[in-house]
């Protein structure tokens, strides 16, 4: 009498499978990839891509990673572009189809719109020999691989391989297009992601926000600029670098003789500071590190250009 697996086993035994899988989809990547990205970076347009059934859920999040990533890309349910929706596919276009078996007729219309207009189309299969393979300009084959599942007919590793697939294409052209953190950012305004890809430049306090002092301001003038200002410290300035800073910690080393003192004699020299095309996130590990509330942003030259308080980063989203 055999034991009945536990769950725990079956789960390993399916991420065995599809690690297999991807394992096998790494080593004998198709020769046709190279030629796949170089034709899509050349696409003045846009690329569609598209599937149906659970390969159209996964076209749907490759056209998601591809439009994050600094490929402009679209989604078109195949059964929609047949009842108006192939009006989204233009000669400007490229089009990546997904079917893991390749003769998926819902996806007849689309091919035939490819030939009609000449747009390049891209297929993604399991089936080398199928009639999608036969009718695309480029075909990334996918590996000979069991599915995970009990019956092997449910899509569980060709998905996987297929998400793979679609993510090595992306980053491919990310790379190759220079695409930065920044530029990822533009695309991700909102959310934890964007805020953790802030930069001091975006949240900086600048200008007459600025509690700025000279070396002779007397301290009862700095006092009420710091309070005015609202951050608890001010920036000792001379021709426009910060040559130190005052904060409250410095106010009461020097309480006996404040007010008979100026801010040159109290500051403390050589401050530490952040550049403004910092991460937002490296200031607020500066600020926690030295149990400090606000940072000067410095420029190469020690220009001030800004102050960044740990309040812009909670409100932010970063802390």
């Amino acid at each position: 009498m055999t034991d009945t697996p536990t769950p725990t086993d079956i789960a390993r035994d399916v991420l065995t499978i599809e690690r297999d899988a991807l394992d096998l989809m790494r080593d004998t990547l198709p020769e046709t990839f190279d030629a796949v990205v170089d034709r899509l970076l050349e696409v003045p347009g846009r690329v569609i891509v598209s599937g149906m059934g659970k390969s159209g859920h996964v076209a749907a999040k490759i056209a998601a990673t591809f439009a994050s990533t600094g490929t402009p890309a679209q989604y078109v349910h195949p059964g929609e572009a047949s009842h108006g929706d192939l009006g989204m596919v233009t000669r400007q276009d490229a089009v990546i189809l997904i079917s893991n078996s390749g003769e998926t007729r819902e996806l007849a219309d689309i091919i035939a719109h490819c030939a009609r207009f000449s747009i390049p189309l891209v297929a993604i299969t399991k089936k080398p020999d199928s009639a999608l393979a036969r009718q695309a300009d480029y075909v990334l084959a996918l590996p000979d691989a069991p599915e995970a599942c009990g019956i092997g007919m449910a899509p569980t590793t060709s998905t996987t391989c297929t998400m793979a697939m679609g993510d090595a294409l992306a980053v491919a052209m990310m790379k190759l297009r220079g695409f930065e953190r920044e530029n990822f950012l533009t695309f991700h305004p909102g959310g934890t992601l964007g805020a953790q890809l802030l930069k001091v430049s975006a949240v900086m306090h600048t200008g007459d926000a600025l509690p700025t002092v000279l070396p002779d301001t007397p301290m009862s003038e700095t006092l009420i600029e710091m309070t005015a200002k609202g951050f608890g410290v001010a920036a000792l300035v001379e021709d426009g670098r910060l040559t130190g800073i005052i904060t409250d910690g410095d106010l009461r080393r020097n309480l006996d003789s404040l007010m008979s003192r100026s801010a040159g004699e109290v500051a403390t020299r050589d401050p530490r500071t952040i550049a403004p095309e910092a991460l937002l996130i490296e200031a607020l590990g500066v600020m926690n590190t030295n149990k400090i509330s606000a940072l000067f942003a410095v420029d190469d030259t020690g220009q001030l250009r800004g102050l960044v308080h740990i309040h812009d980063a909670l409100r932010a989203g970063v802390a």
